[in-house]
């Protein structure tokens, strides 16, 4: 990651009120970036926006993806040099609640925006880095790593619009995107479980882990045998920024989709996870299984194979199991201590990029 690239780059980042989208539009503002940011209104659960004070700092635009006409408009005004795609329903039990919902979002809403890219006049290069999942695969319960070559699939109704959203980035990119005279290129971006601060979705393990603990009561785990690739946020924003690094200047030589997980020793359990959330955090922290009957169905086992992009990119995972859910921990904690927490999040991307060999005193701006 070369974080002079980012300074007075035109980025559009679609999902920039989300979790993992408001961490990104953050620390692309940090790097001086010019961020135009295009999401629905965030909800009570999602309150990155005002923690970060992301409305005063970057071009913020309420509007579903769903409404081309105005999402054209966004698109010409930004002129983007990169595209992140992060605006998504991203719950795979809220997808079985809302199938259709699910579906129109990420994969027609990914559609909107590609034909709107497709649509606009470009000066110069543009990378477009689509945000999927690591659920996109099929998963045949294995355990084996997933590598980018496996087949996608997905059976729950979100999992499956990931795979389908795939598709849809490989169509405009086969159909569109790949002569010699185009200047756009597109590549998709498959994450592990990613935590950090800040996260308030419901049925994430995280989060309601912090909100159980934090009022005294028990967590109550649906799946503790359930294991994941875990990973902070800055892990697959390190690894989606990389890959636009490379789309913008070397284009569809890095197209195609691309892993970014932790190592396999942060493939673990949703037990081992939050008995070490319980111990970090401390008095009130308690938790116990339940057998929950006629449940919807979700993966059991998850891994990433990231040599892909640990050979071509020279991506890696920097902080440990350990180190993100502590710095997890710490800044929900310092969050209900009232503390300002662009600050905190500010220190601990300063944090990253030092352990990541990537940060100067003078890169990062207020």
């Amino acid at each position: 990651m070369n974080l002079s690239f980012w300074k007075d780059r035109s980025v559009l980042l679609t999902g920039h009120t989300g979790f993992k989208g408001a961490w990104t539009a953050f620390l692309l503002d940090s790097l001086g970036a010019r961020v135009t940011g295009v999401a629905l209104e965030p909800t009570p659960e999602q309150p990155l926006l005002r923690k970060f004070h992301l409305q005063e700092r970057i071009d913020h635009h309420v509007s579903d993806i769903l409404n081309r006409d105005k999402l054209a408009t966004i698109v010409t005004k930004a002129e983007p040099d990169v595209v992140i795609h992060m605006a998504a329903q991203s719950l795979v039990r809220e997808s079985y609640q809302s199938p259709v919902k699910t579906f129109e979002t990420n994969v027609v809403g990914t559609a909107n925006l590609l034909d709107c890219l497709r649509a606009a006049s470009h000066k110069n290069s543009v990378a477009v880095v689509v945000v999927t999942t690591d659920k996109c695969y099929k998963n045949n319960e294995l355990g084996v790593p997933f590598s980018e070559a496996d087949p996608l699939g997905g059976q729950d109704p979100y999992s499956s619009s990931k795979a389908c959203t795939e598709l849809v980035v490989q169509s405009y990119r086969d159909s569109f995107f790949s002569t010699d005279d185009c200047v756009i290129s597109v590549a998709t971006g498959r994450a592990g479980n990613v935590i950090g601060g800040g996260d308030g979705s419901r049925d994430r393990l995280i989060p309601d882990a912090m909100r159980a603990f934090s009022g005294g009561r028990i967590l109550h785990l649906r799946n503790p045998h359930s294991v994941r690739p875990w990973q902070h946020v800055l892990e697959p924003i390190s690894g989606y920024l990389t890959l636009a690094e490379h789309l913008y200047s070397k284009g569809n030589r890095f197209d195609g989709g691309w892993n970014f997980g932790p190592t396999e020793e942060s493939t673990v359990t949703v037990g081992e996870v939050v008995t070490k959330v319980a111990d970090l955090y401390g008095e009130g922290a308690d938790f116990t299984s339940v057998d929950l009957e006629n449940q919807p169905h979700e993966a059991t086992l998850l891994r990433l194979d990231i040599t892909k992009a640990e050979e071509e990119l020279n991506w890696k995972p920097r902080w440990s199991l350990d180190v993100s859910l502590a710095k997890t921990v710490d800044w929900y904690k310092q969050d209900l201590e009232g503390a300002d927490m662009r600050r905190v999040t500010r220190d601990q991307i300063s944090e990253y990029l030092k352990v990541a060999s990537l940060r100067t005193e003078d890169q990062l701006e207020n």
